[in-house]
């Protein structure tokens, strides 16, 4: 519902900015790039005639006005896939959050694309406590792709805990690294 009300917006907007491009002809009150004519003047002044000019249809203005399908997947593995979190802490950091929109706009731009929120954790804490840990993270992420714009039908949240560790260490750095959640494509 949200994208429809954004997708109408995007559209006005697009249809406003190609109307307040066209001149009138201020003695017929017509727009001659309706008809696909406008005049030229050579430099010394002179009216060479009419010169045929390209029309835009709303098709080609909505094709050339976003970015292509390519472009937005490239963003989005570029951008990253993992967002790391905070010692017990499932809140999304605002370094992470240009990966997460990237991430959202490839996924809105493709209603078949589906993904999969991996919830992590390091070795402190009992099992039960982490495997909620890792799903209250991958469903942080699930709520801020939602948020975006990206449908439910296209994510799932999912917790491995301290199941699937990145780094087998027992220190600071290594349990930085497990506390994750990683978008997976499927």
């Amino acid at each position: 519902m949200i994208k429809l009300k954004y997708l109408g917006i995007a559209l006005f907007s697009l249809t406003l900015a190609a109307c307040s491009s066209v001149k009138l002809d201020p003695q017929t009150g017509s727009d001659k790039a309706s008809a696909g004519q406008t005049s030229a003047t050579v430099a010394d002044g002179g009216a060479v005639g009419s010169v045929p000019q390209p029309t835009a249809t709303p098709e080609t203005v909505v094709q050339s006005a976003g970015p292509t399908a390519a472009s937005l997947q490239s963003a989005a593995m570029a951008a990253g896939r993992l967002v790391y979190f905070d010692y017990d802490s499932y809140v999304i950091k605002p370094e992470f959050q240009k990966l997460i929109e990237a991430q959202a706009r490839y996924l809105s731009s493709d209603p078949a694309l589906r993904v999969v929120i991996e919830g992590h954790t390091d070795e402190r804490g009992g099992r039960e406590y982490n495997l909620a840990l890792g799903q209250r993270r991958a469903e942080a992420v699930r709520r801020a792709l939602s948020l975006l714009g990206v449908a439910d039908t296209q994510i799932d949240a999912v917790s491995f805990g301290e199941e699937k560790p990145v780094s087998e260490g027992s220190n600071e750095s290594a349990w930085s690294q497990n506390r994750r959640a990683e978008i997976s494509y499927r």
